[in-house]
């Protein structure tokens, strides 16, 4: 029987939120951090022919330890392949390959757009952020993507003030009005309170799952709209004893996860 040791950490039940949404065989667009995390996951325990590309160029790596990078020479060793951006982000993804995306930004929305492009007006910011990088075309392109999001209301936005990347922009059919492919868009928003999960007839965020130590009462009052509570919402369940296993003793023996306490995801 399947055991839920209690001697978790909150990234690790993050990390582990994530994994449970990849399938066997699914191609993935993998980052750093909980991405990379969730996705190795996912191939040790139930999706051992998934595969897993960097938007640097490597395809399928094999990293004997926890990547820092997307460019990281660990990757390299045993790849099948190590291409360039274009063959990931061009032949890959452009190409309608790539069932798995993974985000994150300094905004999100109801709608699942996401800015890491300026706080306030665009003209006059309050802040500038990054720019898209990758994230504009996998959020585009992808199947679906997964973002990873702080549970608070600076980081969570009924509207982003600006959409860098999007998602279901302003609710159903405007994905496809703007020439994006059908069937495509945000899944759900995995946070350190709760997963959210989307209703693609309204194109909005709803609570699907509470963590463990969390509450509906308490996710609300940190969501910036009115988040609808679907009736089957139940709490997100803990981490498994092999889903532990895999990220202690086979993907992060160092406890590099730990750093993301640090940062807020507790």
């Amino acid at each position: 029987m399947t055991t839920h040791p209690d001697d978790y950490i909150k990234p690790e039940l993050m990390a582990c939120c994530g994994a449970r949404e990849i399938k066997d065989h699914d191609v993935v667009i993998v980052g750093t951090g909980f991405p990379t995390m969730s996705a190795n996951i996912a191939k040790q325990i139930h999706a051992p022919n998934a595969i897993l590309m960097q938007e640097s160029g490597v395809l399928d790596a094999r990293p004997k330890r926890t990547a820092l990078s997307v460019g990281d020479p660990c990757l390299n060793p045993e790849a099948a392949m190590i291409g360039g951006l274009l063959d990931i982000m061009g032949m890959c993804l452009q190409g309608g390959l790539v069932d798995v995306g993974f985000l994150s930004g300094s905004q999100v929305d109801k709608f699942g757009n996401i800015n890491t492009t300026v706080i306030g007006d665009y003209q006059r910011p309050k802040s500038r952020l990054p720019g898209s990088g990758g994230a504009n075309p996998i959020g585009s392109l992808a199947k679906k993507t997964l973002i990873i999001a702080l549970h608070d209301k600076r980081r969570l936005a009924e509207r982003v003030d600006f959409i860098t990347t999007p998602g279901y922009i302003d609710g159903p059919g405007a994905r496809e009005r703007c020439g994006l492919p059908p069937d495509t868009g945000p899944a759900c928003i995995i946070t350190n309170k709760a997963v959210l999960r989307f209703d693609k007839d309204l194109g909005v965020a709803y609570l699907a799952s509470w963590h463990p130590d969390s509450s509906v009462d308490e996710i609300r009052e940190n969501t910036p709209w009115d988040l609808d509570v679907v009736p089957d919402a139940q709490e997100t369940e803990p981490p498994r004893t092999e889903e532990l296993h895999a990220i202690r003793e086979i993907l992060d023996p160092h406890r590099m996860i730990k750093i993301y306490e640090q940062r807020g995801y507790v």
